[in-house]
């Protein structure tokens, strides 16, 4: 049971990158931004920590891209009609991703500097 589970998971991981991929501008850019910078944390961070704190900030942004995204998906699929609560969910997600942006910004800046 549980490797069935772990391979059915996977499978629905890959979906849902697949679609965010497909159907989100802002996740392939910074898909494209972990790919470039992967190799630019190894070269610029001293140790693991470094590395990784780089690494993990992008990563970070990826993930909080994906929970917007989903936000966003489904408060669309419920409806067209415009409600406060809608728009809310919404810009709490963008700002999420704004907040995900800075953090990236602010590791990338004290590693470099």
């Amino acid at each position: 049971m549980g490797i069935t589970r772990w391979v059915k998971a996977l499978g629905f991981t890959w979906l849902g990158l697949k679609a965010a991929y497909k159907h989100e501008e802002a996740f392939r850019q910074e898909s494209w931004l972990l790919l470039a910078s992967t190799p630019l944390a190894f070269w610029l961070g001293d140790n693991g920590i470094e590395i990784a704190l780089m690494i993990g900030s992008v990563l970070l942004l990826l993930i909080v891209e994906l929970l917007n995204s989903a936000v966003e998906a489904v408060v669309d699929r419920f409806g067209g009609e415009i409600h406060e609560l809608s728009g809310r969910a919404k810009d709490m997600g963008s700002a999420a991703v704004f907040i995900a942006m800075v953090n990236v910004a602010v590791v990338w800046l004290l590693m470099i500097f």
